[in-house]
């Protein structure tokens, strides 16, 4: 405890990373079945979920961030705030005209191109991406290990150049894979059933 260091050498930080994200998408999938759109107030628990046993969730930065290796720049707390309030009049605006593959793509793009909390960005932006396909009755998707790389490639796009097309692309990609797998597990499922 004394070096926070759990069983197996994992910091403390990394196991409430992932209790944590473990009640945040409980949490999730409580609002999409009780039918509450995504707003700035889930968002804002989504984040202190994530970040509790870590630091104080919910709360926009007042700090400048920078994001390791990427050419995009966060913007200042002051325009981050004013980004993140157009972000949800935007959020609107966007159901009427874009799909919902590419609603769940620029809720998540935005969102991290803004930056608007101290740290847990990524994570909450993923999530709130899977809460816009999941409220509109796709599968959630995750980002795996070996595609990060494109996965940041594909954001950066959209920071830098404001082409949404790469993650849109991306993420459709990744949902066809999951529709696929669970396409594959109902056939087998019913040649199982068949058999009997």
């Amino acid at each position: 405890m004394e070096d926070q260091i759990s069983v197996g050498g994992k910091r403390l930080r990394e196991i409430y990373e992932i209790v944590n994200h473990n009640k945040t998408y409980q949490y999730v999938k409580l609002c999409i079945n009780e039918g509450k759109p995504l707003n700035e107030k889930r968002v804002k628990d989504m984040h202190a979920i994530l970040m509790e046993n870590i630091m104080i969730g919910g709360i926009y930065r007042n700090v400048d961030v920078y994001i390791s290796g990427a050419r995009h720049t966060p913007p200042s707390p002051n325009e981050a705030y004013k980004q993140v309030e157009n972000f949800y009049v935007d959020l609107s605006d966007k159901k009427a005209k874009m799909n919902e593959i590419e609603l769940a793509a620029w809720t998540h793009a935005e969102f991290v191109k803004i930056h608007p909390f101290v740290d847990g960005n990524g994570r909450t932006s993923r999530l709130i991406m899977n809460y816009q396909l999941m409220a509109h009755d796709f599968l959630p998707i995750s980002i795996a290990k070996e595609s990060r790389l494109e996965y940041f490639e594909a954001l950066e796009s959209y920071a830098v150049d404001a082409d949404l097309i790469p993650f849109v692309d991306f993420i459709a990609a990744l949902e066809e894979q999951r529709l696929n797998l669970y396409i594959k597990a109902i056939e087998q499922q019913q040649q199982d059933t068949q058999q009997i």
